[in-house]
């Protein structure tokens, strides 16, 4: 027998077993992550059943913002039914795919070249029935109010969501004309729960993949005040906050809107993935 096909023949049982014990291990990691996150609500700070965190579940979302944004909008109803997202890689991790098989309509923008061709296959149907819209684009504070005239999105609208990295809160501060009614928004969980940091505005920069990105909580959440949004809560990840505007329905949130009350630490190694991998049409491959 060839050596090549001795050394195959015997590689196989390893790689099964190699397998097995990486799915095992798989099912260990989720059962220990729902076990904490569920031991952590029982915490007093969660006691009040309007905060957010009780409700948080996963579809396509990065962390669990499905179930936060589900249950935001059963509060306080939806009106057009339309997004924007902006910086949604390949489409299948975001916060508003979800919505999209909801039957919601709208729009989003990413950047990089790569990411923006897997979404145009992906999401062939959605595309060519006009329930998205897509532009690929740079995002910087100087143009995005310039892409929303060019995409048409309407002043006023549903939900927005950012995540942009390292900018992301000089380009939210840059959409004075538009007022969503739900903004989800990345920040940086590093900086404690009364610290104001914003990352210093370069429009040619992009995240280096370290600590320095977006702003803190604190800062989000004056920013969010000076906009006409109160910060309504967060995800137990310590990734998004979320932001309602001043003319909804806040007495059905956990107040007070403070970073204080809604901050949650850096829990990334939560974002661990259950069930099959992400697909959002079998036809596509």
């Amino acid at each position: 027998m060839k050596t090549w096909l001795k050394n195959r023949l015997y590689r196989l049982p390893i790689l099964r077993e190699l397998r097995q014990i990486n799915f095992a291990l798989g099912i260990a990691n989720v059962a220990q992550i729902n076990n904490f996150l569920k031991s952590e609500l029982n915490h007093p700070r969660y006691r009040d059943p309007r905060k957010l965190n009780h409700f948080e579940h996963q579809v396509f979302s990065q962390n669990r913002e499905d179930g936060i944004l589900t249950e935001i909008f059963r509060r306080i109803g939806v009106k057009d039914r339309f997004f924007v997202e902006f910086g949604v890689g390949n489409g299948l991790e975001n916060n508003t795919v979800f919505l999209l098989t909801q039957n919601w309509r709208g729009a989003w923008i990413e950047g990089n070249p790569s990411e923006a061709a897997e979404i145009k296959s992906r999401f062939h149907q959605p595309l060519a029935d006009g329930q998205l819209k897509f532009l690929n684009s740079f995002i910087t504070a100087e143009n995005i109010e310039a892409l929303f005239g060019q995409m048409q999105i309407p002043f006023e609208f549903d939900l927005l969501s950012l995540d942009i990295d390292r900018n992301t809160y000089h380009v939210w501060k840059a959409l004075s004309r538009y007022k969503p009614r739900v903004v989800v928004v990345e920040y940086n969980a590093s900086f404690p729960s009364d610290a104001v940091w914003i990352a210093r505005y370069d429009a040619q920069r992009v995240w280096n993949n370290t600590m320095y990105f977006g702003a803190s909580l604190k800062a989000y959440e004056q920013l969010g005040a000076s906009m006409g949004y109160s910060l309504v809560g967060c995800d137990l990840s310590g990734t998004n906050a979320f932001f309602v505007r001043n003319t909804e329905k806040l007495e059905l949130f956990a107040d007070p809107f403070t970073s204080e009350n809604h901050f949650e630490p850096p829990r990334y190694w939560t974002a661990y993935r259950e069930g099959h991998a992400r697909c959002f049409d079998d036809r596509i491959p």
